[in-house]
Parts: C-alpha cells; sequence; structure tokens
C-alpha cells in the first residue's frame, strides 16, 4: 500500500440530518482516503452540521481528486450541503489593505517570507505612501489610493478591481485607517477580516490607550473579525487578551496592544486560509488549528 504525500482539505455545512457522516466517512472510505483529522459541529438552535476534514490518499491505486468529486457531488446533493474541496499545498492569495501603523504589516510579511502562513501577497493596497519601501523590499506591487470625501467611490471601485485582478482569495485590513462603504463590505462578505483593538472597558474614538490608562485598565486585548457593514461588529474568528499594571505607561500599553494586535491578526489569517472557519449567520464556527 502507497500513502499520497498529497493533502486535502474537506469542508462543508448542511442541514442537520441522520446520515451526513457516513456520507462524509463513506466516501472518503470508498476512495481509499484516511482521514486523520476530523472536527465536526452541530448547531442545534438552527439546525445546521458543519464538518472539517483532513485527509490523504493510502490505496495501491491511482487517485483521481475528480472522480471523487463527483461521487461526493452526487452524493451530497440530497442533504443540500455546501461543501469545498481543496489541496492543502496551495497557498490562498491575499491582498492587504493598510496605512501608515506598519506593525501588523511588518508580521504578516514576515510570516509569509517564511513560509509560517501559507499565503500569497499579490497586492498591498494604501491611502499613504509611506509603506511603498516596505512593499518594495518584499518585491510586492503597492498601490496607493488617496482617500478623500469626493474620491472615496472612485477609489473602492479602484481597490476592488485590483483584488479581482489578482483573483484573491482574502482581503485582510492590516490597520488600514478608513471606513469601508456598505457596498464593499457587502461585496467582499466572508472574504475580508478586519483588526481592532479590544481595551476593558471600552474605550472609542482618539488615543484609546491613553483613555485606558487614564482608567487603570488590567487588560488589553485584539479582536479578528470579518468585515461587515457594522463597524467593528462583525462576526469575530479570534481574540486574546494579556494582563497588564499600574507600572505600565500610555506608550507601554500601546506597544502591548500592538503586539497582540499582530498575533490575533496571524491566529485569525492561518484559521481562515486552513478553511477552519464557517461563518454562521452573526457568528462563526471556528474549528481548533495547530
Amino acid at each position: 500500500m502507497t500513502t499520497s504525500t498529497t493533502t486535502y482539505t474537506l469542508t462543508g455545512s448542511c442541514p442537520t440530518r441522520l446520515g451526513v457522516l457516513d456520507l462524509i466517512i463513506g466516501t472518503l472510505y470508498r476512495n481509499q482516503c484516511y482521514a486523520y483529522e476530523m472536527h465536526s459541529f452541530d448547531d442545534t438552535d438552527i439546525g445546521r452540521f458543519f464538518f472539517r476534514v483532513e485527509f490523504y490518499h493510502v490505496g495501491d491505486g491511482e487517485f483521481s481528486e475528480e472522480e471523487l468529486r463527483l461521487q461526493f457531488a452526487d452524493r451530497a446533493e440530497p442533504f443540500e450541503m455546501n461543501w469545498e474541496l481543496s489541496d492543502t499545498s496551495t497557498p490562498e492569495k491575499v491582498v492587504i489593505l493598510v496605512s501608515k501603523f506598519d506593525h501588523c504589516l511588518q508580521d504578516l510579511l514576515h510570516r509569509y517570507s517564511t513560509g509560517a502562513l501559507n499565503i500569497e501577497i499579490p497586492a498591498i493596497i494604501s491611502n499613504h505612501p509611506d509603506l511603498q519601501r516596505m512593499a518594495d523590499w518584499y518585491e510586492i506591487p503597492y498601490y496607493r489610493l488617496p482617500v478623500t470625501e469626493d474620491t472615496k467611490p472612485q477609489q473602492e471601485a479602484r481597490m476592488l478591481e485590483i483584488i479581482r485582478e489578482v483573483e484573491a482569495d482574502l482581503v485582510v485590513l492590516a490597520r488600514y485607517m478608513q471606513i469601508l462603504s456598505e457596498d464593499l463590505c457587502k461585496q467582499l462578505h466572508g472574504k475580508a477580516i478586519n483588526i481592532h483593538h479590544s481595551l476593558l472597558p471600552g474605550f472609542k474614538g482618539a488615543k484609546p490607550y491613553h483613555q485606558a490608562y487614564e482608567k487603570g485598565v488590567k487588560l488589553v486585548g485584539a479582536t479578528a473579525h470579518y468585515v461587515s457593514e457594522d463597524l467593528d461588529e462583525g462576526p469575530i474568528i479570534f481574540q486574546n487578551v494579556e494582563h497588564v499594571d499600574h507600572t505600565y505607561t500610555p506608550e507601554r500599553l500601546v506597544a502591548k496592544g500592538r503586539d497582540t494586535e499582530r498575533l490575533v491578526l496571524a491566529r485569525a489569517i492561518k484559521l481562515h486560509t486552513e478553511k477552519r472557519c464557517f461563518l454562521n449567520g452573526n457568528k462563526t464556527v471556528v474549528f481548533p488549528g495547530h
């Protein structure tokens, strides 16, 4: 018996129905595929089943991805299943939006260059020229699209044009300090991730970390979520917090917050690109990863 070095991910969701696990595992078994990682969740509130399986071929004969697709599609149709089969080695194309703060962009470019994130970055889009040199260092095209109240519709149209030209799978707002229009949010539904601070209690407006310092905050954190029409209220992918104490100056709070933002954003991108995230109304189903 031979074992394939190619691994695949099968993901999907369907209405809760008897026999769905047999459909998934049975189809893989009949195609001599070994499922080495499997997660599932049944949302009893809405009666919907979510699953993610990683597998590889272990049989002696030839393996046909197309044949597996055809068989699975035929058997999944009565279950009204939305599903996707993908090769885990194929990188996702990620377009990054950024303004002047460089900490998230720097982190993502490093993880991209070292292979820590299985992604390609075909474009970086900014409303400022400040980070052009960083993009040039990594030989990534940098598009400057200055935004004013008058130019915003045209610049968003150009942004969407670039995203489509490079066939991006995901858009990441790596501290992009512009509010996307409702129309653009709808166009990027489920395919755009944003990052922002999560100070407890919450502080909005200018200099949130200075506000937090004045209130003696003991926790700082960050939230990565899918972009939605409601500002900073999209379905949450990943969150984390860090403890701070009375010795933290506003500057140290800012530094701690930026560190947390970097880690949380990178984690969210990894979860998304590994097909571990599922939109579930205003919430998400997120299966654990490494």
